[in-house]
């Protein structure tokens, strides 16, 4: 390979870095929401898999039945990541052309 091929390709890897950052810290800002027992608990999720709130409809607080109330929070929460994860996954076909990179610590 010549050293002008791998000059090349060495800033088109840097290009895309920059690109991947820029997408990351998008992603921080768009927020999912997700929820579960018919809206009775929701949470809010942003592009980087991180839960912003939780929202527990007040009649559930006066339940007797806390393993419900807990696997309501965790259906709703796991969802929102599964969201985020399938929005970010999108943001990054489209900064590789529709190709399907599985990237560490993106997604």
């Amino acid at each position: 390979m010549s050293q002008n091929m791998m000059g090349q390709l060495m800033r088109q890897a840097q290009k895309m870095q920059e690109k991947m950052k820029q997408v990351q810290k998008e992603a921080g800002e768009k927020v999912i929401e997700a929820s579960s027992g018919g809206g009775m608990v929701t949470v809010r999720v942003n592009g980087l898999q991180e839960v912003l709130s939780v929202q527990i409809e007040p009649d559930m607080l006066d339940t007797e039945d806390l393993d419900m109330l807990q696997d309501l929070i965790a259906a709703a929460v796991n969802e929102g990541i599964r969201k985020s994860r399938e929005m970010m996954e999108g943001e990054m076909k489209k900064l590789t052309g529709g190709l399907d990179l599985k990237i560490p610590g993106l997604l």
